[in-house]
């Protein structure tokens, strides 16, 4: 098999490395990729945009491609895989019908009532004086959320009326039109990811991230500082009543509105205290670090899962299987992140960190001249495993403090929930 993954992060990384461990992969394709995955072995940087739909079609066409793996939400939510599938080319990737579900979390709200998925109450608007007077009723804490792609950074959680009012007034000045305010749940979250090829659908193992910059959970939101899997918050209980009550009915409902959804359905979910599960939240790909957590445990090969959800066949994969043990992913970013930062810092110490027996993936990396250099906000995502939380933590964090680059900054809790005294 030939595939192409489309995107630059680490999540492509992860994608890419761990389809080249299907028997059936011979070569896999990045559009555009970053300094990772232009040395991995098998695999090839293409200097194509990642919206330009026509190039991407005839490379696929000319090399014989025979799936396009879609990693980003931005390139779906422009119709890729409708430009894609129109061409003939199989796609993993919903179309941009279904990309709605995270591209207007307007209508992921219309389409959870629909489907009688639980889920936090909420308002959407489109005046800004009228969210306001929402707030004011409503009181803090309350979430104030971009009702549009936001690169995982659109979610405000208010502790306080005054802080969700600037809120209010920075994504409507941002460009935003419209916003959804919605009630504040209490809990932990944990993220599921699940494949489905529209009909079906077979869910990875519980992932907990951990989305704010500082230690201890404060601070600004990021795109994800770590992750862990499986998390034990989502217990056999939990992930059972989720596949019945949530995901079974959330597709159903897509299936009912004739919405061709075969690609993953990420379902980002609080746990209350009593351990009732409500949705936050759904994403259409794959999620960032959470797949560098995940993909890791997976056993069962990739590559053919993937094409048998865009071909309609994922009841040939009856059950998955997993690796015993745990996953910990600390990303190492550039300093200033979530806000201005700065390109173009020398990474070194990533080999001695894969020595040390941590798999290191790119994301804002650049390879120039044989050298990696630091391309975006966060940089690395450096995975360990263990027979426990305590040993992949520690190994972890063995291996990302032999890295180095200019400003690097990463928590040093990551895991903290996991980690027995």
């Amino acid at each position: 098999m030939k595939i192409i993954v489309i995107g630059s992060g680490g999540r492509e990384h992860a994608l890419a490395w761990k389809l080249l461990q299907s028997p059936e992969v011979e070569q896999v394709f990045c559009i555009p990729g970053n300094g990772g995955t232009a040395i991995l072995p098998q695999c090839e940087n293409i200097p194509i945009a990642m919206e330009d739909f026509a190039e991407i079609s005839r490379f696929a066409r000319e090399n014989c491609v025979d799936l396009v793996v879609v990693g980003p939400e931005y390139p779906l939510s422009l119709g890729i895989t409708d430009h894609l599938l129109g061409q003939e080319i199989a796609v993993f990737g919903p179309t941009q019908t279904g990309a709605l579900i995270e591209s207007s979390k307007s209508w992921a709200k219309e389409l959870m009532s629909e489907a009688a998925v639980i889920t936090a109450v909420s308002e959407t608007f489109t005046d800004a004086e009228l969210a306001k007077t929402y707030i004011r009723e409503q009181g803090a804490p309350i979430v104030v959320k971009a009702d549009g792609l936001a690169a995982g950074k659109g979610v405000i959680v208010a502790e306080t009326v005054d802080t969700a009012l600037e809120a209010i007034d920075d994504l409507f000045t941002g460009g935003f039109t419209k916003v959804v305010v919605e009630e504040f749940l209490e809990g932990e979250e944990v993220s599921i990811l699940t494949l489905t090829d529209g009909i079906s659908f077979r869910s990875l193992l519980p992932a907990q991230d951990h989305k704010r910059i500082g230690e201890g959970d404060t601070g600004k939101n990021t795109g994800g500082m770590g992750v862990y899997a499986p998390a034990p918050i989502a217990t056999a209980a939990i992930i059972e009543a989720v596949n019945r009550d949530i995901l079974a009915p959330i597709v159903a409902t897509l299936q009912k509105r004739g919405i061709d959804y075969r690609g993953v359905l990420y379902a980002g979910l609080m746990i209350s205290p009593a351990g009732e599960p409500k949705v936050l939240e759904f994403n259409c790909r794959f999620g960032d670090p959470e797949t560098q957590a995940v993909l890791p445990l997976l056993e069962t090969p990739l590559a053919p899962l993937l094409l048998a959800c865009a071909q309609q066949k994922l009841t040939d994969f009856p059950s998955l299987q997993w690796r015993s043990g745990s996953a910990v992913c600390v990303v190492a970013a550039s300093a200033g992140y979530p806000d201005h930062y700065e390109k173009g810092q020398l990474i070194t110490g990533i080999k001695a960190a894969e020595t040390a027996g941590a798999i290191v993936f790119h994301a804002g990396t650049v390879l120039k001249h044989g050298d990696i250099f630091t391309d975006g906000g966060r940089v690395l995502g450096v995975t360990a495993m263990g027979a426990n939380f305590n040993q992949a933590i520690e190994l972890a964090y063995q291996s990302v403090k032999r890295i180095h680059f200019q400003g690097i900054y990463y928590r040093r809790d990551i895991g903290h929930r996991v980690r027995e005294k």
